[in-house]
């Protein structure tokens, strides 16, 4: 693989840098991230090999936007003004409407390739980069009849050199999809969080209290805001839809529990239970 752009280099495009240094020992990669320190952190822990910029695209074989999604919306464009014919990009992002349509008129919209792997921790920045990271995770391609078949060709080969298995959908498909197992897991876990800690002021009582169901819930509180808030902007409707049957669901298990009504909540939860074949089946 030739030179390689990873511009963001945190978690994920951390992660993915480390992983095409397994895979490709003899690639160079190149990071590019507007957190000066992040930079020489990714540098200082082999993250990446070299520290570049915006204005040397010309010289990548791949460029991994790793960054916010309304960041990408405005970067794709200016990555794709800089690259060479011969260069494919893809994005990350959780949410892919918008990017999609922010260079569907790009005239290297070819060269771009919209991808999304459902991969992840709840920390951030170089540091918190792991090879191996998407070993079994899905990626989800969307729009790939407007990538050029080598490119994508390309790319699609190093997915599943580093073991991701790949979906294929449209990106109006994706970010409804999303909204429901990934933007509402973090929304329910953030607002878990500060429910427990509105009403516990004693810190101390969580931290002796807290089982391991509290600690596994709430880990996802621990994300980034300023990625988080970026996501449910450019997802609003569908995250509102989600929200809207949530808390219907929420109010009738009240409403179970208000009228003592215990064979209807054990039925729910007994169906719901029916979540752990569906998720045995992805493993």
């Amino acid at each position: 693989m030739k030179n390689v752009f990873v511009i963001g280099v945190g978690l994920i495009g951390g992660s993915f840098a480390l992983d095409i240094k397994s895979v490709y020992p003899d690639t160079i990669i190149y990071g590019i991230d507007v957190n000066k320190s992040h930079l020489e952190e990714a540098l200082d822990l082999g993250v990446i090999d070299k520290k570049a910029s915006l204005d040397q695209l010309a010289e990548a074989g791949l460029v991994i936007l790793a960054v916010p999604v309304d960041k990408a919306i405005d970067l794709l464009p200016i990555v794709l003004d800089n690259i060479s014919d011969d260069t494919v990009v893809f994005d990350v992002g959780s949410t892919k409407q918008n990017i999609c349509k922010a260079v569907n008129k790009h005239p290297k919209r070819r060269n771009y390739l919209s991808a999304h792997p459902i991969a992840g921790t709840e920390f951030s920045g170089p540091k918190a980069a792991v090879k191996g990271l998407f070993k079994g995770k899905t990626n989800i391609i969307c729009e790939v009849e407007n990538t050029a078949f080598k490119l994508q060709e390309r790319v699609l080969s190093f997915f599943q050199s580093i073991g991701m298995r790949i979906r294929y959908m449209s990106s109006e498909a994706h970010d409804q999809h999303i909204a429901y197992v990934s933007h509402l897991s973090h929304i329910s876990s953030f607002m878990l969080g500060k429910t427990v800690m509105d009403k516990e002021k004693n810190e101390r009582d969580i931290f002796d209290m807290a089982g391991s169901g509290f600690e596994s819930t709430v880990r996802l509180a621990k994300s980034s805001p300023e990625m988080w808030t970026p996501i449910f902007r450019l997802n609003k409707l569908n995250v509102i839809e989600t929200l809207d049957e949530y808390i219907n669901n929420l109010k009738q298990f009240k409403n179970y529990l208000e009228n003592d009504d215990y064979d209807s909540l054990f039925n729910e939860m007994k169906k719901t239970n029916h979540i752990k074949d569906i998720l045995n089946g992805l493993t």
